[in-house]
């Protein structure tokens, strides 16, 4: 009997030719870096240079995790990736009220110049590739580290990295939003047209579909959701005045990599190809970099369990492996233990092994594209397409991306998604080792690395000093000047960089916008 994709979709006992009747290859595949990119980006793909080796990694305080880089770095990452706690995401200072209890737990707490100063010294920000995960906030923490930099002496010319600057998706599926959808596209704007001028080697935005895919969206609705979310940012940079081949080449992605292979590579490549024709034929592009899905992927997260940790390794090595076949540019892979608690340095280690031992051990570098060809991956390949463009015909029917995130319709189908997977795995039809299949009778003690409370109370004593030795008066008048760009047309990063160099904290930052621009409300589902 034929089993079942992530997305649903039939996966076949055998493959044949049949499965590919009136399949052209030449239109299909093209060649490794052309069009339409099915193959990969790039002509040469690994077989130049392997892909670059990012280990996500932030908490407690800047002076922690400058330590967790500087160890990462020594042990061969080519990139770092930046964690931040949730009361940065969400744009609050760490001795806020609403940031009790949160502060430095799931990333690094960063609220000025001062902590941004820590977090990277001694880290030579000319040759290093720095990835933010940061949304909301983004063009804030984009600007402290452009700071930064000029304090270290480098040019913001020479400056290279991401943010993620995604916030659709935070609408949803993550949650950590700030201002209301036309606010934050005007926003992000303002970020691409910023860097044009400013960062012109700096990824302006990560269009996430990992987050989704970790709320439960399948294959197809990741993907799907993702480049939705795309074409809205597109439009958006368009209708503010920008040519689309001054800003589209700057554009990235960020996806998942699950265990299941097959659909992961056919995944990869149906993105490659839905982009470029979007690219092509609804906006016009005519620079072939503005045409390419470049895009960093992450192992998945929601896969790892709790109970018989070190199976998570195996679970890893596979989950990149899918990544790698599929043509990611860049590469994380989680830390075994990240089901319980935050990585060890051991186990941050090893994670970043797992990559070393793929691209220096294993053949997978050697040629381009392993599985061009493959009558499985192929047809795979045309049915994840056709399921996503489905879904995407769906989000253009309701208005576009925002207005199918106003009703709700992306939340309503992942959370059905996110439904039938518990479900089956609950009814043991979908087999989790370890949880459901192949227990052990009693779980080996393993002691997680721990975030120190007294951090919040730390955070707020440099804060205090902050606000105690600094000129309040250049403060108040640049955040004037920031709310004054923020009611007009005015590009609003360049006075919240001057409110920055005077060193006003990231939550007095936000919050002159939310005074402008108000707080996001969700609606019900769909």
């Amino acid at each position: 009997m034929a089993r079942e994709s992530e997305s649903g979709l039939p996966i076949e006992p055998v493959y044949g030719p049949e499965s590919l009747a009136g399949w052209d290859p030449a239109e299909k595949l093209g060649e490794p870096g052309a069009y339409p990119f099915t193959r990969g980006v790039y002509p040469t793909m690994y077989t130049g240079r392997p892909w670059t080796m990012r280990q996500y990694a932030g908490f407690g305080t800047a002076t922690e995790s400058n330590a967790r880089y500087q160890q990462l770095i020594a042990n061969g990452t080519m990139g770092l990736s930046v964690a931040f706690d949730l009361p940065t995401q969400m744009g609050h200072d760490s001795d806020a009220p609403i940031a009790h209890g949160e502060v430095g737990k799931v990333g690094v707490a960063i609220d000025s110049i001062d902590d941004m100063r820590v977090l990277f010294g001694g880290i030579p920000l000319d040759k290093v590739s720095t990835s933010m995960t940061i949304n909301a906030p983004a063009a804030v923490l984009l600007l402290l580290y452009q700071l930064v930099a000029e304090e270290q002496g480098v040019s913001a010319d020479r400056l290279t990295g991401t943010i993620q600057n995604d916030v659709l998706k935070e609408y949803i599926a993550r949650g950590t939003y700030i201002f209301p959808p036309k606010p934050s596209l005007r926003l992000i704007a303002d970020i691409f047209k910023y860097c044009k001028a400013e960062i012109p080697k700096w990824n302006t935005i990560s269009i996430s579909g990992y987050h989704m895919a970790e709320a439960g969206a399948s294959p197809a609705q990741e993907i799907a959701f993702t480049l939705a979310d795309g074409i809205e940012y597109v439009r958006t940079a368009v209708a503010a005045g920008m040519d689309v081949d001054d800003f589209a080449p700057r554009l990235s992605f960020f996806f998942v990599a699950r265990t299941t292979i097959l659909e992961e590579v056919a995944k990869f490549r149906a993105a490659r190809r839905i982009w470029a024709r979007v690219m092509k034929e609804e906006f016009g592009a005519e620079n072939p970099k503005s045409l390419m899905l470049r895009f960093h992927t992450q192992t998945a997260g929601v896969q790892l369990t709790a109970q018989q940790p070190e199976v998570n390794l195996v679970r890893v090595a596979v989950q990149g492996l899918a990544a790698v076949l599929g043509g990611t540019q860049s590469l994380h892979t989680n830390s075994f233990d990240e089901a319980i608690a935050l990585p060890t340095d051991k186990s941050a280690r090893l994670a970043l092994r797992t990559q070393q031992v793929l691209a220096y051990e294993t053949d997978v570098t050697a040629t381009v594209d392993p599985f061009a060809g493959s009558y499985v991956i192929e047809t795979m390949t045309d049915e994840v397409e056709a399921a996503a463009l489905e879904l995407m015909g769906k989000v253009e029917e309701l208005g576009g991306a925002v207005a199918a995130i106003e009703r709700g319709f992306q939340k309503g189908e992942i959370e059905r998604s996110a439904y039938r997977i518990a479900q089956e795995t609950d009814s043991g039809e979908r087999v989790v080792v370890g949880v459901n299949r192949f227990q052990l009778d009693e779980e080996e003690p393993y002691e997680p690395l721990r975030v120190d409370p007294a951090i919040e109370a730390q955070q707020a004593e440099r804060l205090a000093a902050l606000r105690a030795e600094r000129d309040q008066q250049a403060v108040d008048s640049a955040l004037a000047a920031l709310r004054k760009a923020a009611e007009g047309e005015d590009n609003v990063l360049y006075p919240m960089r001057e409110a920055l160099r005077a060193r006003a904290t990231v939550g007095e930052v936000c919050n002159a916008l939310r005074e402008v621009w108000g707080t996001y409300v969700p609606s019900d589902a769909f």
